[in-house]
């Protein structure tokens, strides 16, 4: 990838992350894991991979780099800046394509392992609103042209772009929704909630696990509605950013009785396709057989099973991660 990329990605970020890839060997697992800002779930994903491969090689070491998050990742790991890096898996599909922010296919990725598709997108609605406009799902808004204010991630955030596509396939993208005589409202995750508990917006959306506290902070401010995403809506999104559809059980919510469809975002380890293969192989091992050192780092991991440590993403499996998962049974 052209340095110009890495500029745009942030230049501090892999300034930091700089160290010598080459001296990662099969029999020593010293690795630099790229993942995102400290104390998030990442983090503790970071010690539980450092805590499954030092049970299969001792002295092993994956120490967490604090990078930008996804998108830095899959150029830190394609540059050799990092060993491993955490990736959602529609920043995956995104970077492998060559879609913005890149310039180009990013074609040296690898996959590891899935480490978890449950993050699902969740439009939620002041049930005021919803009530007063007869809305229950994301393509009400285009076929009763409603002028809601709604809040999505930054630009540059991976739930940002995957909520402004749902929108878009529901036929109610930015332009549409300003005609209507509402508007867009990016925001940081921090601020959403404020945003729709103080009244400045009808609709919050972001990639979260279910029962988050950013929710359920709104749900103990005022009353909400939980907004269904259709099969035409959820099968477009789930092709152009190879993630899978989710159902939210009901009762998650108040004002839930009834389950929700919608599609959700996960996390996938990669590495560089340069890496040795015994290297990865053993980091795959180390997963593969100590598969709770990852799902007891928190509580969202406990239902991380063997099958989809083997889902298939965007990238190719490593070959040494394949070795792995062929001598545990896990694929063919």
């Amino acid at each position: 990838m052209p340095a110009s990329i890495a500029r745009r990605l942030g230049g501090a970020v892999f300034a930091a992350a700089i160290f010598a890839a080459s001296s990662v060997s099969a029999q020593n697992l010293n690795l630099t894991l790229a993942g995102a800002s400290p104390g998030g779930l990442w983090t503790l994903l970071g010690a539980g991979i450092d805590t499954a491969a030092k049970q299969v090689s001792p002295g092993a070491t994956v120490t967490y780099q604090t990078t930008g998050g996804g998108f830095a990742n899959a150029a830190i790991v394609s540059e050799g800046r990092a060993n491993i890096g955490l990736i959602h898996d529609a920043e995956l599909a995104i970077a492998v394509a060559g879609g913005e922010p890149f310039r180009g296919p990013i074609e040296n990725l690898r996959s590891i392992a899935y480490l978890y598709d449950w993050a699902p997108m969740q439009f939620i609605a002041s049930k005021a609103f919803a009530d007063r406009h007869g809305i229950e799902s994301l393509t009400d808004f285009a076929e009763k042209k409603v002028p809601l204010r709604i809040t999505v991630n930054r630009a540059g955030n991976i739930t940002g772009q995957v909520a402004t596509a749902m929108m878009e396939a529901a036929g109610a993208d930015d332009a549409s929704i300003r005609s209507w005589g509402g508007s867009v409202i990016q925001a940081g995750s921090s601020e959403q909630a404020g945003l729709l508990m103080n009244g400045r917006v009808d609709i919050f959306t972001n990639g979260v696990f279910v029962g988050h506290s950013s929710i359920r902070e709104i749900e103990n401010a005022t009353d909400i509605k939980l907004l269904n995403v259709p099969e035409s809506v959820r099968e477009a999104v789930s092709e152009r950013f190879s993630i899978a559809s989710f159902t939210i059980p009901a009762n998650s919510y108040e004002n839930q009785d009834e389950p929700i469809e919608t599609v959700a975002l996960g996390a996938v380890l990669i590495a560089n396709a340069d890496m040795d293969d015994e290297v990865a192989y053993t980091l795959t091992k180390a997963l593969i057989e100590h598969t709770d050192s990852i799902r007891t780092v928190h509580p969202a991991m406990g239902n991380l099973s063997h099958e989809l440590l083997t889902r298939e993403t965007a990238a190719p499996f490593h070959d040494g991660a394949l070795r792995a998962y062929r001598e545990a049974g896990l694929i063919q």
